[in-house]
């Protein structure tokens, strides 16, 4: 590939250039007067309030709860006794994260994956080998990729054919290859050895596995949303012969549960974000609560972050409007004297801004010093300077692409992406997300930002190219400046088929850096790791069918009713006694 991101990485906003440059096709729209808004004709909120503030279920979630306890006593004894069963070790563990109860057993699962982790799996079969090699790598062991030796012919050094008869064991092994780092070219043949098996196998499969081989092909195992895999594997294990009844009955329940503390949050969200005033006083800008509540939700599912997900939810709400506001509604005088105010963050600084300014500026103001307060009283540490540099970034990244758009200059690629890392708002998302998880906070513990530089780049990048790839279309349509798939068209001068493509591969590269950079960060034991995985892991999901906040009906309106409002039907499951 001709861009190398690694070489290439900007942590600092990129400067616009403002030298006559060729301009794409389909961007007509693009020159405006000044005084003439745009609008980018968003559909009302599928979400009615009163819809939200009425949503019930009978679950509540109770950490100490009877039944709850007396279905993960249950589950940690069979966790127990499968120790003398390595295979039967791993299906357990693979099937708690997959379940989404792993949080329940994180002490437990940490010490049976130490214990996998010294096993010799010389014997193995391909299923097995597969399996213990990506709960390893996702656990932060760099476990070699040579275990896959033995599955090669020794004369020609490729996976053997016959292994395509194994369908399990080539299934467990494409989800393996996506644990990858760069360089590490077995594990890129044993990726497309997998694919071709698996497309040449799905036809003869009986429906269940052949519907778990094509949705691995479609998402692999690493790149799924932790809670929406959750509730497609509860369907899945339901029906497995060699389920457990009682991890299912805790999958169950705990769903349920988990689900009522979402209800509970967004009914408080949707009175704060009525208060708010937003959806009335800036119509041009997206109303999307429930929307961006799922980015909260993706980003940290745990019920115990309760305050996180609130929080992270009132940032991507007012990041939202503050990015309609840069890209459709500003006029480039109003954005520049904006981003001033932004960067002298003084409440006087909003005098000289336009009333719908005004109002976005208070409310990004009173939310990062309420932020900065509770910072203060619980940790003794003053946050607002690292709270006031992700706004400053993130909105000089924003007035970067509004300059471009207002001048019609269209970005070369590298300029692109070295802006647009930044104003997907990753960054600044997962530093909010850190300060509100209630973990002790210290100057050196900040310094985690620095530690996990190129763990947060990589997910922001992979953010960034879903974005694109979902929301391009759209936003081209109504004269965006160009996104990364129009500025590859034209440096390489392809079809616009063909730059998705490499949109695609290079999200791709992007997780293989990504899984190298965990792999350096996971020591740390810093929640940025998992973060920044669930981020990428979100936007994938998010933007996989289209533009998923923007045209929230179908997909995502499907996702959040299987997410929140409806909760699995319980089974009277037998409790097997251990």
């Amino acid at each position: 590939m001709s861009f190398n991101p690694l070489q290439q990485m900007r942590m600092k906003r990129v400067q616009p250039v403002f030298a006559h440059s060729s301009t794409f096709s389909n961007t007509n729209h693009q020159f405006q007067l000044l005084n003439q808004r745009r609008s980018a004709n968003y559909h009302p909120s599928i979400w009615d309030p009163k819809f939200i503030e009425s949503l019930s279920t009978p679950y509540t979630f109770d950490f100490d709860g009877a039944k709850l306890e007396e279905l993960k006593g249950g589950a940690r004894r069979l966790l127990d006794s499968a120790k003398e069963d390595i295979s039967t070790q791993l299906n357990f563990i693979d099937s708690m994260q997959r379940l989404g109860v792993a949080y329940h057993f994180e002490e437990e699962i940490g010490k049976c994956i130490r214990s996998i982790a010294c096993w010799d799996a010389t014997c193995s079969d391909l299923y097995t080998t597969a399996l213990r090699f990506r709960l390893l790598r996702a656990h932060g062991y760099s476990i070699s990729s040579d275990v896959f030796d033995k599955f090669r012919d020794r004369s020609t050094g490729r996976f053997l054919e016959s292994l395509g008869d194994d369908v399990l064991g080539i299934l467990s092994l494409y989800e393996a290859s996506h644990l990858g780092k760069h360089g590490e070219e077995d594990l890129e043949e044993a990726m497309n050895f997998s694919i071709k098996h698996l497309k040449s196998s799905v036809g003869k499969l009986e429906t269940k596995l052949a519907e778990q081989v094509q949705r691995s092909l479609e998402v692999p195992l690493h790149w799924r949303m932790s809670r929406a895999e959750a509730r497609n594997f509860i369907d899945v294990y339901s029906v497995d012969d060699a389920r457990s009844s009682v991890l299912l009955e805790l999958a169950e329940l705990d769903y349920n549960q988990v689900q009522s503390v979402y209800q509970k949050e967004l009914k408080e969200l949707a009175k704060w974000w009525r208060d708010l005033g937003f959806k009335e006083k800036l119509a041009f800008s997206r109303d999307r609560l429930m929307e961006n509540y799922l980015w909260a939700m993706g980003l940290i599912c745990e019920p115990q972050f309760s305050k996180c997900r609130k929080g992270l939810t009132k940032f991507v709400c007012i990041l939202s409007a503050i990015d309609d506001m840069y890209d459709i509604y500003g006029s480039l005088d109003e954005l520049e004297s904006f981003t001033d105010a932004v960067n002298r963050w003084d409440i006087n600084a909003m005098d000289d801004l336009p009333e719908y300014m005004r109002l976005c500026y208070l409310a990004m103001f009173n939310f990062g010093n309420e932020i900065a307060y509770d910072g203060l009283k619980e940790h003794g540490l003053n946050i607002l300077p690292y709270i006031k540099e992700e706004w400053v970034n993130l909105c000089g990244s924003y007035l970067v692409e509004a300059r471009w758009f207002h001048t019609g200059y269209t970005p070369t690629f590298d300029e692109y992406l070295g802006n647009a890392w930044i104003s997907v708002g990753g960054h600044a998302a997962i530093v909010h997300a850190y300060l509100l998880l209630g973990f002790p906070i210290t100057k050196s513990s900040m310094d985690c930002f620095k530690q996990g530089s190129q763990t947060i780049y990589w997910s922001s990048l992979i953010t960034r190219l879903s974005d694109d790839l979902g929301t391009s279309k759209a936003e081209m349509v109504r004269g965006d400046v160009a996104k990364s798939i129009q500025c590859y068209m034209i440096k390489e001068g392809v079809s616009e088929e063909q730059a998705r493509d490499h949109i695609k591969e290079l999200i791709n590269s992007s997780w293989r850096n990504l899984n190298e950079a965990n792999l350096k960060n996971f020591n740390s034991k810093s929640p940025i790791v998992t973060m920044s995985l669930s981020m990428a892991r979100t936007a994938l999901c998010i933007f996989q069918h289209g533009d998923g906040i923007g045209t929230s009906v179908g997909v995502t309106k499907d996702l959040l009713t299987s997410l929140i409002v409806t909760p699995i039907p319980m089974i009277n499951h037998s409790i097997v006694k251990c």
